[in-house]
């Protein structure tokens, strides 16, 4: 028995099956990555979101919040209290914009330095093990995949 135009127009407005989801495959492909760098946040006392505005920082600071929270991928409410708490650690500072007081500038302290440089040997090693397992030039073809389906966010 052939297929009808009903049969192909129903097929079309199902949902996809759930293992070839974008979102739930990249939900996963986050989780299997993930879940090795937890450990190593945790026995610093970091979470995932701190440890992203920190490495934020590293490379570019000062930072106005915004886009600290835009680049981290933090929401702005919690951005304000990663703020607080990294703050009290002395790990970042904070400062108002002597240009636009409104603005809020945030930095590394020398703390949030060391936390870097005392957490990157660990990192390269999870990475290490990363890249053995699936392949350096894969991962380097993937990360370029991602950042360029990141790109599109703005085409909405």
């Amino acid at each position: 028995m052939g297929e009808t135009e009903n049969d192909v127009l129903e097929d079309t407005l199902l949902p996809r099956d759930t293992s070839r989801s974008l979102p739930l495959s990249l939900l996963r492909a986050r989780e299997a990555v993930m879940v090795r760098f937890r450990p190593l946040l945790a026995v610093h006392d970091l979470t995932e979101q701190q440890w992203r505005v920190i490495r934020i920082l590293g490379e570019t600071s000062p930072l106005d919040a915004t886009e600290v929270a835009e680049r981290a991928c933090v929401l702005a409410p919690s951005l304000t209290r990663i703020i607080k708490s990294l703050e009290e650690r002395g790990i970042i500072r904070r400062e108002r914009d002597h240009a636009d007081a409104r603005r809020t500038l945030l930095s590394l302290n020398q703390a949030g330095f060391d936390l870097i440089r005392d957490v990157t040997p660990q990192s390269i090693a999870i990475y290490s093990v990363l890249e053995a397992r699936y392949g350096r030039e894969k991962t380097e073809h993937l990360i370029d995949m991602l950042n360029e389906l990141a790109a599109m966010k703005d085409d909405t």
